[in-house]
């Protein structure tokens, strides 16, 4: 099987925000297909935003995966106004129906980033990993990351993820645990425990 790390194609926006919405487990938070989608695509242009290394992994021309990282000094690739005007008027909706839960995810990687940042000076964060799930276990992440390697070599690089993921892969992968933190959300009348985690990696 042959993997090609290469530029994001814009035709597969949306394959990647299935990527997000089936990696990250979205489904357990909202079974409705519309806020899925809203909400994947929210993710997907916010982290496009702020990526300056964006690694996409396509096997015969149909992507499998794709990477994002924000590395300190360097160009973002995929800046766009009409983007930005879709984040601010979603964090507007957001903000009525879904912020106490955002709210407290967002805060609790906060107060995580504060305690690492005392002792440590990443070079850059890992904003997205994710791999089509009906190919999973064919080493595309793996790929993924190896070439984020080749890039930013002796750099330091760490990443949120929660319990909701697939956090065991960065551990396989060399990343430590540093920090951690218990929440619950507060989504539709539900709640939803989970724990957060930040990572950390000299590549």
């Amino acid at each position: 099987m042959n993997i090609e790390i290469k530029e994001l194609q814009k035709k597969d926006f949306k394959k990647v925000i299935e990527f997000a919405v089936k990696g990250m487990h979205f489904d357990r938070y909202t079974e409705n297909k519309w806020e899925l989608d809203i909400y994947g695509r929210y993710f997907l242009y916010l982290e496009l935003q702020r990526a300056s290394q964006v690694l996409a992994a396509y096997i015969e021309d149909r992507l499998v995966g794709v990477l994002m990282a924000d590395m300190k000094g360097e160009k973002k690739k995929y800046l766009s106004i009409w983007r930005k005007v879709y984040l601010f008027l979603i964090e507007k909706a957001l903000s009525v129906g879904y912020k106490s839960g955002t709210d407290k995810y967002d805060e609790a990687n906060q107060e995580m980033y504060s305690r690492y940042i005392k002792h440590n000076l990443p070079d850059g964060e890992i904003c997205f990993l994710a791999v089509d799930s009906t190919v999973q276990g064919k080493g595309i992440g793996s790929c993924l990351l190896k070439r984020l390697e080749e890039l930013e070599r002796g750099k330091r690089i760490f990443l949120y993820t929660d319990s909701n993921c697939t956090y065991q892969f960065y551990e396989r992968k060399g990343f430590k645990r540093v920090e951690e933190k218990e929440i619950k959300l507060e989504i539709h009348g539900k709640e939803v425990p989970l724990v957060c985690y930040l990572y950390d990696k000299k590549l």
